[in-house]
This record gives structure tokens, sequence and C-alpha cells, in this order.
């Protein structure tokens, strides 16, 4: 594969357990980065490329994912690019490192990654919430789910949420499905209270429930294989099964809707599974 974009000046460190860096590319934009060696596992960035495109195509915002090139003498040239682990600083590895398009906005106030309850309700795409957990769910997401709100000035009013953070998808290293009702959910409950039925997860349930194994394979067949470990049999095996799990999305949706948490108090009509077999969530099986 070509890489089409290489870093060219550090910007700041990052907040997070993957310990991420904020980096200009040669295309002029900026770009979260994470690097092979964080702190998390080599896979979150092959998780991170795979659930997020296939979170676009499923029409959800997200920020457009790429391969980055850091050069050895960037890192060589620039301390702060280091990686902390078991309390000790290391350089960060150079080669191919993961960029997600960086969406926010340095002014005090034009972005956040937290929101009280009564800002949530005022955020243009709420209803996103809803279509991300069909992402969440499919691609077992074990994080919560994470989002930055932004907007373009400060006179603008409302916020706009985008999608960050797939790393945990397919259950981080271990590309395992142990699927549980909180698992990849948003933290606070008022931003499902728009849900009146499974047309609130409209049109990315439908989508997701009609992606084929191509369509799948297609969002993942380049990514680079050191991100996987070179491990392309396992990658084969974690595009079947999810091409598998399109048939229990609504099954694992139902969970999380009947788990005590009561997500969807505004729901008025009966629940509806899937009507294709499916095997339950302690059903699945490891796809190592």
């Amino acid at each position: 594969m070509t890489v089409r974009i290489s870093a060219v000046q550090h910007l700041r460190r990052l907040r997070g357990g993957s310990q991420s860096h904020l980096l200009r590319a040669s295309d002029g934009a900026s770009y979260v980065t994470k690097f092979q060696n964080n702190p998390q596992h080599i896979r979150v960035l092959a998780n991170e490329m795979l659930a997020t495109r296939l979170g676009l195509a499923l029409g959800l915002p997200m920020p457009r994912v790429e391969v980055i090139e850091v050069s050895d003498w960037l890192i060589a040239h620039t301390p702060e690019l280091r990686i902390q682990l078991g309390g000790i600083d290391i350089p960060c590895h150079a080669g191919k490192q993961l960029g997600s398009l960086y969406v926010g906005d340095d002014t005090p106030g034009l972005t956040l990654d937290y929101m009280a309850r009564e800002l949530l309700q005022d955020v243009r795409n709420l209803q996103d919430f809803a279509r991300v957990l069909v992402l969440d769910k499919w691609t077992c997401n074990a994080d919560g789910r994470q989002a930055i709100f932004s907007r373009k000035s400060p006179r603008s009013r409302r916020y706009q949420a985008t999608f960050i953070d797939q790393g945990y998808c397919f259950n981080a290293g271990e590309w395992t499905f142990p699927d549980f009702p909180l698992r990849g959910v948003y933290g606070n409950n008022s931003v499902y209270e728009v849900v009146m039925g499974w047309e609130t997860f409209e049109p990315a349930l439908s989508r997701a429930e009609g992606t084929d194994a191509h369509t799948i394979w297609r969002c993942a067949a380049d990514i680079p294989e050191e991100w996987y470990e070179r491990d392309r049999e396992g990658l084969e095996r974690l595009v079947e099964k999810l091409s598998e799990r399109r048939r229990i999305i609504r099954n694992l949706i139902t969970d999380f809707r009947r788990s005590p948490r009561n997500p969807f108090p505004n729901w008025m009509e009966s629940p509806v599974v899937a009507t294709l077999p499916a095997r339950r969530p302690h059903e699945l099986v490891d796809v190592r």
C-alpha cells in the first residue's frame, strides 16, 4: 500500500490511554496519531482503521483515518515524541502510524470532550448516538462510547457530535466478542431519550445488516500488516465474524434496552429481534 501522507511537525501530546500525539502532516492537515508501540496494543491501530471505515460506511460522523508515516528523523529531533511504559519514557516507533483527522479547534469553548445533560439536549445530531450504538454493538466495542463536541464559531449556539476512538472495538487486542449489555455505550443516558423505536437507528441499522463480507473486507484489505502482527488468517477470521454478527445486532441492542439502566424510556413499540437465526452473545466463539 502507498503511504499518502507523512508527519512534518509535532504539535503536542494528547490525553488518553493510547498516549496519542497531534501531528501536522504533509497534506497540511493535523492528525491525532496513535503509534505502534502505544501502551494499549498494536492492534488498536488496525481496530481504529477498520471500525472507523465501517462507521463511515454506515453514515456516522467520524474523522477520516489515514496511514501517516513518521520518520526516524522527526522522532530523533522531537523530545516530546515519547511513550511512557512502566514509568519509563521510550521513543515512539518510526514507520506507519494511525492518523485520525483532527476535527477540534483550539479556541476555548469551540471543542468539548464532555457536556452536561442540559447541553446534550441541544446537540444538533443527537440521534447519531443511537446510530453509533449499531456500530459499537456490531464490533463489540469494549470501551465506553467516546465523542467530542464542536461548533464552527463562538456565535454558533449548537454543537455537533463526532465519534472518536474506535481502538477498543473487537475487544481491543484480543479480537474476541465478549458481549455485555453496557459495553460500547455512552455514559449519559440522556442521549438515548430520542429513541422511540427501531426507526431511530436508521439508516445505520439497515446498512449494517446489509453489509456483506466483501464490503467489510474492502474496509480491512489495506490495513498495514504490522498493525495486526502479520496475522492474515486472524484478520480473515475477524472479517468473517463481523459478517456473521450482522444477524445479532438487534438482539444486542435489545439486551441493552432491557438492562437495569433503562436507556430508552421513550420506546413506543415492541422490540423486534432479527429474523435470521443467531447465536446469543454467550454462544459466540473466539475468532483467534
